[in-house]
């Protein structure tokens, strides 16, 4: 039956198979682990849908715990937790899994689970009806968050009427439209072969992975999905006054997608700027003027684009001046930030990097995404060398560059004293 696969060891525990269809399975055993964590990666989340399809990756993702042709949705739930494991799944802009984590003795039953939720679904028109009122609950309670809303809206703002600005839960005019026939037709266009990864790391071996993979997913046709409508950064403004205690305010700029050489240096400007405590703005922000709670940067990178942003909450009254510090911190920093900070903001990045991988969730995680960004995993050395390879002029040339980009703005609650589009693009050098 393997006479058709291809398998390569990228490392010494490390092992890949590409089916005949184009479905690739990965795994990773861990010496010493007892438990199993094992997945499916899917390369197609929010953006890859249609106007009318807002919230349908999402919704998907419910809709796979609701029962198959063999299954309940209580018996799903039963056979994971009957021997003391957990089952989830998760919705991105670019991609949606399905994992698991039990005993690794359970490892086979798991992926029999999450490889029947993927394939043999039912879509009952009851589950379905009553699984899209509980997505139009979670709609409202992200409506009832302003600092929920407030990124939402940053981020429809930066990409208007693009797919990949769309809030991933979608729309209730959207939400209320679905049937099956509609996630029948998302499926069989976006699920394809080539777009799927299953993982597996921790006490698993990879000759029974691959063996469920090829029982699961083996007879999906090789068909060739669509690809997902380019993001193209715009920049704008979404001003929402509310009647609240606090305002919230999101002003961001165009960021890097991954593939791009300057990804790093751009990620480490952010951690510089407000990624820590020791960070430019948290230290002026919270500790010395006491403007907010919390205050942070953040670069988001997709396959072909990405957004930067910085996130605070304070209250009205305050907000002009929260703004003046941010908006001149940002430029003073990309102007001269130091060889210390820098090196902070290295050792802060393979902290996270490292400690990730220590866990088998980790692993499949990295694993997975890699293999769909990639087509290969990195291995953390790799990483760690371009991390190390970023410099100071590197990161203050990827900030002045980003410094040019048109600014977006998002801001709720009392933001009367907010100031215009173009005083912020001034402040910042963008204008």
């Amino acid at each position: 039956m393997n006479q058709h696969f291809s398998t390569h060891a990228a490392s010494p525990d490390l092992r890949t198979t590409r089916l005949a269809n184009g479905v690739t399975v990965v795994t990773e055993p861990m010496p010493g682990v007892a438990t199993a964590s094992l997945g499916v990666w899917v390369g197609a989340g929010s953006r890859n849908e249609r106007a009318d399809e807002a919230g349908l990756s999402h919704l998907i993702e419910h809709m796979a715990f609701k029962g198959t042709r063999t299954r309940s949705a209580q018996r799903i739930a039963e056979e994971i937790e009957n021997v003391g494991g957990e089952i989830n799944a998760a919705t991105s802009t670019e991609g949606t899994s399905y994992t698991a984590k039990v005993l690794g003795e359970d490892a086979g039953l798991a992926l029999d689970v999450i490889g029947d939720i993927l394939t043999d679904s039912v879509f009952d028109a009851g589950e379905l009806a009553r699984e899209k009122g509980v997505i139009l609950q979670e709609y409202a309670a992200v409506e009832d968050t302003p600092d929920d809303v407030v990124y939402d809206a940053f981020t429809e703002a930066a990409f208007p009427d693009q797919p990949v600005g769309r809030p991933i839960l979608g729309r209730p005019e959207t939400i209320r439209s679905f049937d099956e026939a509609g996630i029948r037709a998302y499926l069989a266009r976006e699920y394809t072969p080539d777009r799927i990864v299953v993982a597996g790391a921790g006490a698993v071996t990879h000759e029974a992975i691959v063996e469920a993979a090829e029982r699961h997913f083996g007879a999906l046709p090789a068909t060739v999905a669509p690809a997902a409508v380019p993001g193209l950064y715009g920049g704008g403004e979404r001003r929402m006054p509310r009647k609240l205690e606090q305002a919230n305010v999101v002003i961001g700029l165009p960021g890097l997608s991954f593939r791009d050489d300057r990804y790093y240096a751009l990620h480490m400007f952010a951690q510089v700027l407000g990624g820590g405590l020791t960070s430019r703005l948290w230290q002026e922000v919270r500790e010395t003027r006491g403007l907010a709670y919390e205050i942070q940067a953040f670069h988001w990178p997709f396959s072909d684009c990405g957004l930067f942003g910085i996130g605070a909450g304070t209250a009205g009254a305050d907000l002009p001046e929260l703004v003046d510090v941010t908006l001149a911190a940002t430029a003073r920093a990309a102007r001269d930030l130091a060889e210390p900070e820098i090196a902070r903001a290295k050792a802060q990045l393979k902290v996270s990097l490292l400690s990730a991988l220590e866990t088998p969730g980790g692993r499949i995680e990295r694993n997975a995404r890699q293999i769909l960004a990639w087509g290969r995993v990195i291995p953390a050395g790799e990483v760690i060398d371009k991390v190390d390879a970023v410099t100071v002029a590197d990161v203050r040339a990827a900030a002045a560059a980003m410094l040019k980009g048109a600014p977006t703005l998002a801001a709720i609650g009392p933001i009367r004293k907010l100031p215009a589009l173009d005083k912020i693009a001034a402040a910042l050098g963008t204008a």
